[in-house]
């Protein structure tokens, strides 16, 4: 497995932002990389990676998997397939993985180019391209599974995670929904941003808030969360969250329209609430959505303000009085997985197997409040509540405990073993010498772990 692994050869093509970090990471984990670039210059500022190559055609000779890394999808055609491209110096065992955004027929069409010589290809986008340097990217990868396990050792050596996503394109529509909820909720901050200028609020304040509330951005994943093994949301859930997102939205616009503020993003999402919360009915092409809304919108339109108010906070209560009566399982089972998943997420992969299929008062209550409830809670980072556990472990004397919480923050990367061997001299003022023992000996076993397991880990790759 280690020689492997390790004789794997790697190649970049496109020595950008995105293409440059890759070559670095791999650099700096002893695998370095082929590199071409149409700039000449382009590794200059690269530490650790060599002189870019006169062509892809070259790059490919001397290498096993290759990261295409450039801008457009003609850039793509022409590296992979151009008179000097990759396919050019192509051999048996080659694989080229693109990381390039582009639409998914240029997937399909390279792949094909590929699959015409005999050479593998995976479709990979990768987020967040600024930490690309700093093996921080996710592979979001798509492909048959034995071509991305052969490849896997390369990603590895840039890549933070590798998430299959499925066959050829699943990767590259993965990337694509993800840069839908980036930019979607650049609109969102965009419009929010308009309406609390012109309402007399600086923006910075808006943005003081939402920093201070939701420091680590849940709310944006909250429903996505909540969806169950049939990919749909607890009805209980959405009956319950429906009448208060209708109610804020229809807020948003009342104020609005009082500031003659333009806010498109608002009436899409007030006008397919239920779609949004999985109320709807996708085959009814008399959806009840769409008849009220267009109710409402007639309404406002020949109704002083007085009697929108009013039919508005009598379909509020009418919406609260049948929340009420919902039945709470689905809700309850969504609330669960997502417990686990908080608290796989704190104190690393894996951990909640644990307790999966354990079903008793305290566990239950462990998993559905203590970690879907109040670790997820907005206002603290899932670092800042690690802190404060670890003093409420270290007065309590529990080494077993220390090293349980010091190892999240390791696999998380949200301290490091300085840093918690600061915080036994900082908590031993506090906690006195005796017990402060037992929390040295729980980070310190939380250390040592975690370097074997990052060595065995570097000796594999």
């Amino acid at each position: 497995m280690m020689s492997e692994t390790k004789t794997l050869r790697a190649g970049v093509v496109g020595l950008g932002m995105i293409g440059g970090g890759v070559a670095v990471s791999m650099a700096r984990r002893g695998r370095v990389p082929a590199v071409h670039d149409v700039r000449p210059g382009a590794s200059a500022g690269l530490p650790g990676v060599g002189d870019p190559l006169g062509s892809p055609a070259e790059v490919a000779r001397t290498s096993d998997v290759v990261m295409v890394a450039v801008v457009t999808a003609d850039q793509a055609r022409d590296v992979v397939g151009g008179e000097n491209g990759l396919l050019a110096g192509a051999h048996p065992g080659l694989t080229i993985v693109l990381l390039s955004t582009v639409v998914l027929p240029v997937v399909h069409e390279l792949a094909a180019l590929c699959a015409g010589r005999g050479v593998g290809f995976l479709d990979c986008g990768v987020t967040p391209g600024d930490r690309a340097a700093d093996h921080g990217m996710v592979a979001i990868v798509g492909g048959d599974e034995s071509t991305v396990e052969a490849a896997r050792p390369v990603l590895d050596d840039w890549a933070r995670r590798v998430v299959h996503c499925g066959p050829l394109g699943a990767g590259m529509a993965t990337k694509i929904a993800r840069n839908v909820v980036t930019y979607g909720s650049w609109r969102a901050v965009f419009e929010a941003t308009n309406l609390a200028r012109a309402a007399g609020v600086h923006p910075a304040r808006l943005a003081e808030v939402i920093d201070t509330a939701d420091p680590e951005g849940h709310t944006l994943l909250a429903l996505l969360r909540l969806r169950g093994d049939d990919d749909a949301l607890p009805e209980a859930a959405g009956r319950k969250i429906q009448p208060l997102m209708t109610k804020d939205l229809d807020a948003a616009r009342d104020l609005a329209a009082t500031l003659d503020v333009d806010v498109p993003l608002v009436e899409v999402a007030r006008t397919h609430a239920d779609q949004t919360l999985d109320l709807h009915d996708p085959q009814d092409p008399q959806d009840p959505q769409d008849r009220d809304d267009r109710d409402d919108r007639d309404d406002r339109d020949h109704r002083d303000h007085r009697d929108h108010r009013d039919h508005r906070d009598h379909r509020d209560h009418r919406d609260h009085r049948n929340a009420a009566a919902e039945p709470g399982d689905h809700f309850a089972d969504g609330l669960h997985r997502y417990g686990l998943e908080m608290m796989d997420h704190v104190y690393g992969p894996g951990f909640s197997a644990g307790v999966q299929g354990a079903h008793d008062p305290f566990t239950d209550e462990t998993v559905d409040y203590l970690f879907a409830r109040v670790w997820a809670r907005p206002g603290l980072s899932v670092r800042d509540r690690r802190l404060l556990t670890l003093g409420v472990a270290a007065t309590v004397g529990r080494p077993e405990l220390v090293q349980i919480i010091a190892t999240g923050g390791l696999v998380n990367d949200e301290l490091t073993p300085d840093q918690l061997r600061e915080a036994v001299l900082h908590l031993a003022v506090y906690t006195g010498w005796c017990k402060a023992t037992a929390t040295h000996a729980g980070v310190t076993a939380a250390v040592e772990a975690h370097t074997a397991v990052e060595a065995h880990t570097a000796k594999e790759q």
